[in-house]
């Protein structure tokens, strides 16, 4: 049934239909200083995540390098037991195996993804020096963990252990 009413008050019933509260009318939607709060902390935990995720990558990344340099000391091995010597160029490097140590780099040096450039600091018939050195946007890594080095004797620089080989 309906109410009679003399004027349109709130949560009265007229012609059939029921009226909201005025404050629950107002309030139906967000004001722009919510808005704005909700924008700021989303932007916030957004910087914070990019940052996050870019460390990370870089990171990631020192793998390829570190990759490298292991294949290069194992091809190494195989190579001295092979020849009595060892190899002394990047083009050996890239050679296929029996001729070659079979490293997956391109003619110049860099590693298949591009972030590390492999070269020979120094190299006889009976040692080897061999360096990952960061490239592109993996330069923006540490400056401790931009460059990678291996010899004949394993000896890794930076020292393996170090927070550059995690």
């Amino acid at each position: 049934m309906h109410r009679a009413s003399t004027g349109p008050a709130d949560g009265v019933i007229l012609s059939g239909v029921a009226r909201a509260p005025a404050r629950a009318r107002a309030q139906a939607g967000f004001s722009l200083i919510e808005l704005l709060t909700v924008v700021g902390i989303v932007g916030i935990l957004a910087t914070i995540a990019s940052a996050s995720y870019s460390r990370y990558t870089l990171r990631a990344n020192r793998a390829e390098a570190r990759q490298a340099l292991l294949a290069i000391q194992t091809a190494q091995e195989k190579y001295f037991v092979q020849n009595n010597s060892y190899a002394t160029t990047l083009a050996t490097f890239i050679l296929p195996s029996p001729n070659g140590l079979g490293v997956p780099l391109d003619a110049t040096g860099l590693t298949p993804a591009g972030h590390y450039k492999i070269s020979v600091l120094a190299a006889t018939a009976t040692t080897y020096s061999v360096q990952a050195q960061a490239q592109g946007a993996q330069t923006k890594d540490d400056s401790a963990c931009q460059t990678y080095q291996v010899n004949e004797q394993g000896v890794f620089i930076p020292a393996a252990g170090t927070t550059c080989w995690h």
